[in-house]
């Protein structure tokens, strides 16, 4: 195998773990939470959902803890996405490690 194929095979493999890394970063970004305990609004748990932030964005006045909010809906969405990402990218790199000692 070329150098080139070899390097691509390690990057492969290291994908989902380089998703899942970026997404738990993106969760760690989502304080959410902390921004409704800090305008003495109480929630339930730590996790609070999508769709009370997005109540909380359309009937607020406080232009500062909308962006906040917005803020926290964007990181969580992003969260999501590379989630979804290295869901994905999991199953063809077990896949090619079982396939790629029979091609070399």
């Amino acid at each position: 195998m070329s150098e080139l194929t070899e390097y691509l095979i390690a990057i492969a493999i290291c994908s989902p773990l380089f998703f899942f890394i970026v997404a738990v970063a993106f969760r760690l970004l989502d304080n959410s939470a902390s921004i409704f305990l800090d305008n003495e609004i109480l929630v339930d748990s730590s996790y609070v959902s999508g769709d009370l932030i997005r109540e909380h964005i359309d009937n607020t006045e406080d232009i500062k803890l909308k962006k906040s909010l917005k803020k926290a809906l964007i990181f969580r969405k992003l969260h999501n996405l590379f989630m979804i990402l290295a869901v994905i990218s999991l199953p063809p790199v077990i896949i090619a490690c079982f396939l790629i000692p029979f091609i070399a």
